[in-house]
């Protein structure tokens, strides 16, 4: 995907170096990179000078779509990714809001699908919200899923990074436009652009919609100082190729669906060609 490889062309030639009090590693970073993709050709936007984990990456929006708050449960559905952050954590193995092992508290899916109300009132079901509305071709502008509650960032293993998606109808036509707050350019990145797309694809099938544009909007986007020299000796000369297509299971009609029987075999991920893998440390 040649948008990929020219963004981490520019963070390597306008990137500035910051510290990271979080994690103790220094990020090579920019601000402001936009992913737009148009979906009615049938491709998706897929990393192609390495390795994507396709799989994993739907697992992980499935997990959130379903509201999961144990990396236990992603791991069950074949995502790792939260391994590390809801256990290897030392602020969050400190909170006292931590409820034990594989927990991430409130976070992303959680807000999703209950965010929480105030006093008497019952916590919101964004997507539920969300998918009613398009079913019936009802688009009130405010078709917003986010997973960031800002008052309840001490109760979460990591605040959202892809933190909002805005849902957008034009007659049969959907788009959204999701937001990002922070990209890990190496590691998240292939994953997220990725995600951002599937949602798409995933909410026009169960709302009988046509998936149309996605873009996606990410303000700090940078590479750790452990990625930096992978990136630029391993990836950034390599030439993208050909974009592959999703095939989704027409059997996957309802959210209800999506909660319940769905698996990682409802997907195929159709000509995807890649170069080899590049390995990438993670930084908690």
């Amino acid at each position: 995907m040649k948008a990929y490889i020219d963004i981490g062309k520019r963070i390597l030639d306008e990137g500035v170096w910051l510290e990271n009090a979080r994690t103790g590693q220094k990020t090579l970073a920019i601000v402001g990179a936009t992913f737009e993709h148009d979906l009615s050709d049938g491709t998706v936007p897929v990393v192609t000078t390495k390795k994507l984990f396709w799989k994993s990456a739907i697992a992980e929006m499935l997990g959130y779509i379903r509201g999961y708050s144990s990396a236990a449960q992603f791991r069950a559905i074949g995502c790792n990714t939260w391994n590390a952050n809801a256990n290897d954590n030392q602020a969050w193995l400190d909170n006292p809001h931590r409820k034990g092992e594989d927990d991430m508290g409130m976070c992303y899916g959680v807000i999703g699908r209950a965010f929480p109300g105030i006093e008497d009132d019952e916590p919101l079901d964004q997507y539920q919200k969300i998918v009613t509305d398009l079913s019936q071709g009802i688009d009130d502008r405010r078709e917003i899923m986010t997973f960031n509650h800002p008052n309840l960032i001490h109760r979460a293993c990591l605040p959202a990074c892809m933190h909002t998606h805005h849902f957008n109808l034009l007659g049969d036509d959907l788009y959204i436009e999701s937001y990002q707050r922070s990209s890990d350019f190496a590691l998240g990145q292939p994953f997220n652009h990725f995600q951002v797309a599937f949602l798409l694809l995933i909410t026009a099938q169960i709302t009988g919609k046509k998936a149309k544009k996605m873009r996606h909007h990410l303000s700090n986007v940078h590479l750790y100082e452990n990625q930096v020299d992978i990136f630029k000796n391993e990836q950034v000369n390599r030439e993208p190729l050909a974009l592959p297509k999703l095939k989704i299971n027409p059997n996957i009609k309802t959210l209800a669906d999506l909660e319940t029987w769905v698996t990682m075999d409802d997907f195929e991920l159709v000509d995807y060609e890649h170069h080899t893998p590049v390995k990438y440390p993670f930084t908690v």
